[in-house]
């Protein structure tokens, strides 16, 4: 038990520093540029679009990749910190040289690609780390995401705080981001295995393997949720709600939610047993955007309290569903990474599936962002896109998970 113990503080900083690296990508970085520079919107998402694609594309190999370092992992790990590092700092901090709308994407697929290997590395290391101590894998993944959850809160509020107080708050957020990077870099080092000790998996074996493959399409059909409410939540707290400034505050209560609750899940899941207290959450979740649906102009208060709730879900389904993956992953492929590259590619599936999806029906429907005559059609497909179809995929998840047999 000692083995897992230690350093633990460790795993939670680097993954606070990942999950800051996600939400400039989707929430600050287009507008940055919009205001900044004049960037097209449509430019910005496109651009977006398709490298959510290549990102998508290149996880199994970064995955490969990984699993064959070797002797190099330590420093191969470690520049990859350095550049992601500097990636957010090109993409924040420095006037663009070139074409803003070329430098954005280099610097953004560079931000891409160095956050992927390093997440698939990270979760991959946490099935070493996890061993086979009791409740192993449950226990870091509180550690973890707690600290993944806290870094997401951290990285919502601090840009907005410096508003006030610095002409170019991104600049500043992107020099404190890669400090806390490299620091984070630090402390991970001896984490990181010297050489491999086991056979590099494949993925044609995972696949195969009906547990794990039941646990992908899994992950997949669960996570959609938080991509649709995610992808949708702006645009419901300022046009349905009619609530436009409330944004940034109810985002950080859905996160702290989360983050508050995942210690409480971990320690239910030892416990009750994973996939139990995992259907308590779904079935919590379902209830929170079921209520979303009775919501209207005005709802703040109730809205907050929706937040409260799905986010300390949305805990359960950050901390467990990784575990239980992990847990699977050391019985039939020890190494990790060509399996969380699938991992990764599931999840990250989501957003593009919300993305190219959603926007286009919301539109049809005559949705206008910001306007403030919308017609009841444009209200009510906002509403069931962003409640109602969370609860019919989760409904789905249900019945996957009682579906899926694991030895607990």
């Amino acid at each position: 038990m000692k083995a897992l113990t230690d350093r633990l503080p460790s795993f939670s900083l680097f993954a606070a520093v990942l999950s800051g690296a996600g939400l400039p990508i989707y929430i600050y970085a287009p507008k940055y540029y919009t205001d900044t520079y004049g960037v097209s919107l449509t430019a910005l998402g496109a651009l977006l679009f398709g490298l959510r694609l290549f990102d998508v594309v290149q996880d199994p190999v970064l995955g490969w990749i990984s699993e064959r370092l070797s002797r190099f992992k330590k420093m191969a790990i470690t520049l990859t910190a350095f550049a992601l590092a500097l990636a957010m700092i090109g993409l924040f901090a420095v006037a663009p040289p070139i074409s803003p709308i070329i430098w954005f994407g280099l610097t953004i697929t560079a931000l891409f690609t160095a956050f992927s290997f390093l997440t698939i590395n990270f979760y991959a290391q946490g099935i070493s780390k996890a061993g086979n101590a009791p409740d192993g894998h449950v226990r870091l993944a509180a550690w973890r995401e707690s600290g993944a959850l806290l870094g997401v809160c951290i990285a919502a509020v601090i840009p907005t705080l410096l508003m006030d107080v610095v002409n170019n708050p991104f600049a500043v957020f992107a020099y404190g981001f890669a400090v806390v990077t490299l620091i984070a870099a630090y402390f991970m080092w001896p984490e990181w295995k010297g050489r491999v000790e086991q056979e590099p998996s494949h993925i044609r074996d995972i696949i195969a393997d009906p547990v794990a493959r039941r646990l992908l399409i899994l992950a997949m059909v669960n996570a959609t949720p938080l991509a649709v409410s995610s992808t949708l939540f702006l645009f419901y707290v300022e046009s349905r709600l009619g609530a436009p400034g409330w944004e940034g505050a109810l985002l950080v209560l859905f996160f702290l939610a989360a983050a508050a609750s995942s210690p409480l899940w971990s320690a239910l899941a030892r416990r009750f047993g994973e996939k139990r207290v995992l259907l308590t959450a779904m079935v919590l979740a379902i209830a929170s955007f079921g209520y979303t649906l009775t919501l209207s102009t005005g709802d703040v208060i109730p809205f907050a309290i929706v937040c409260v709730l799905s986010g300390a879900t949305i805990g359960a389904d950050l901390t467990l569903m990784p575990a239980l993956f992990a847990k699977r992953l050391s019985v039939i492929s020890p190494s990790g990474g060509q399996g969380f590259g699938l991992w990764s590619l599931m999840n990250k599936f989501t957003l593009a599936f919300a993305a190219v999806v959603l926007l286009p029906l919301l539109e049809r429907s005559g949705f206008v962002a910001g306007a403030t005559d919308l017609a009841d059609q444009a209200l009510t497909t906002l509403t069931v896109l962003y409640a109602l179809v969370p609860s019919l995929l989760k409904l789905l998840a249900i019945g996957l998970l009682i579906a899926t047999k694991l030895e607990e």
